[in-house]
């Protein structure tokens, strides 16, 4: 009998991958996708476990499904992701009503463990094997991204030993796909309608390099810029490492790439990097960022900071805040440490209390918020490239500029007066600011034409 499934998916663009290749696997096998859980048969939670927000975040869902649960306890609960990997067997004892813990390892096994499950009604079981899998271009995926943009998981794991960071230990060491795959992946995504590919990985810049084969990002982005249809491509989670001349070049030459780099930087202070466990002084990530400056004009940077590690001093926080001022990103995320056990900064001395944390998080983001302002009005009477998205509650018409990632970035609110549809790319002049947001008009300028949108329960599925 045909089965429904509904997915929370919690965490970064990476882990939601993965939950539209479950979703894929789901969908070949029968299963149709629901958005009201009180019709699902099964109800899923692809949960994230990175900090102790996300962990909070993703059994604050597990604990909201539980509930259409208890009003049909034939439902079947399944908790998948990071927090499945990293606590499955002590969650089964917390959480006795969830059915299944499926970890990062074993979430291509999604439909088997399900099958099995459905007839073994025995207690919470758990499957956690190897720390990832890494699918390819042949996986069924079902997108839950709008049809015009998507993200393309390059490589699973990292082999950086940063002391606050959890994710090696869960998933595993870097693995590198194909470029023939990606490609492959790519040109399908392109016939479905995609504009924009967003690249992802733990360490995009480090892709391909323990394949030993001479692969690298240069060579997959020059193979990327030749899929037919795809118009913008962007690099996120870029490690400073190996952005080297010659892929700084390439970036600022090729149309297709946006001048758009996310570089996460963590902190400035020498004294902060070593104890970070970062491979870079406070000197190399200025000559870094001179050198991408000079090689790429008006280039975009990303980067995210965190406050509260332990043994940040006052001095530590101070060159910090000014550094944010000197350096004036475009975009900037900042996080207050979490003590995650298993790492090593969990075990150091001088933990910082939460209320020090706090305070630095509100005065580091109120200095990028003014020079959020600065950038913002250099930018009034510029023509912008805007992908248009969708419309707001107001019925205005809203998109990003090249320099604007999904969900992590501003918008830009376009004027009553611009008529495209979603997927469209159109070039507008930017009129004014509205906080993080940007306001425009449209500029007289050629437009792409938008592709056909797909159906939202369309899945992506090789042929």
């Amino acid at each position: 009998m045909a089965k429904t499934v509904y997915m929370i998916n919690l965490g970064c663009p990476k882990n939601q991958v993965d939950g539209e290749v479950m979703l894929g696997l789901l969908a070949c096998d029968g299963y149709t996708i629901t958005f009201d859980p009180t019709e699902a048969d099964v109800l899923l939670v692809n949960t994230c476990s990175f900090i102790s927000d996300a962990k909070e975040e993703s059994i604050d869902a597990i604990l909201e499904l539980a509930r259409y649960k208890e009003e049909r306890p034939t439902k079947q609960l399944v908790v998948t992701g990071c927090l499945a990997q990293r606590y499955g067997h002590e969650l089964r004892e917390a959480l006795p009503e969830v059915d299944v813990f499926v970890g990062t390892g074993e979430f291509l096994r999604i439909t088997e463990i399900l099958n099995q499950k459905s007839v073994q009604r025995d207690g919470p079981r758990t499957y956690i094997g190897a720390a990832h899998i890494l699918p390819d271009h042949t996986a069924p995926r079902l997108p839950t991204t709008p049809f015009y943009t998507a993200y393309l998981k390059v490589a699973e794991g990292c082999n950086h030993q940063c002391a606050f960071c959890i994710i090696p230990k869960i998933r595993g060491r870097q693995e590198s796909r194909s470029i023939d795959s990606l490609v492959a992946e790519a040109t399908l995504l392109a016939a479905r309608g995609v504009k924009e590919l967003n690249l992802i990985g733990q360490d995009l810049t480090a892709y391909g390099r323990e394949r030993r084969d001479g692969t690298t990002l240069l060579g997959l982005l020059r193979a990327l810029c030749r899929v037919d249809g795809i118009a913008w491509i962007r690099l996120l989670y870029c490690y400073p490492n190996y952005l080297d001349e010659p892929l700084l070049r390439y970036i600022a030459e090729e149309a297709k790439i946006c001048s758009y780099i996310d570089l996460p930087l963590q902190h400035i202070s020498d004294r902060m990097l070593r104890a970070m466990r970062r491979e870079k002084s406070g000197d190399g990530i200025r000559r870094l960022l001179d050198r991408i400056r000079t090689v790429i004009p008006g280039v975009v940077l990303r980067t995210s900071f965190i406050v509260g590690f332990p043994g940040e001093t006052e001095e530590d926080f101070a060159q910090l805040l000014a550094f944010v001022s000197e350096a004036e990103f475009d975009h900037v995320g900042v996080f207050r440490y979490s003590q995650e056990e298993g790492t090593t900064a969990a075990a150091m001395a001088d933990q910082i209390p939460e209320e020090v944390k706090e305070e630095r998080w509100h005065r580091l983001m109120a200095a990028q918020a003014r020079v959020v302002q600065r950038k913002h009005r250099a930018l009034i009477g510029s023509t912008q490239e805007v992908l248009v998205c969708d419309r707001d509650k107001r019925g205005r018409l809203w998109g990003r500029t090249r320099g604007q990632a999904p969900d992590i970035d501003g918008i830009v609110l376009l004027d009553r007066r611009v008529q495209a549809q979603s997927g469209e790319i159109i070039a507008a002049r930017v009129i004014g600011t509205s906080g993080y947001d940007l306001r425009a008009t449209l500029a007289p300028a050629r437009t792409t034409p938008a592709p056909s949108p797909l159906p939202v329960d369309f899945p992506f599925l090789p042929s």
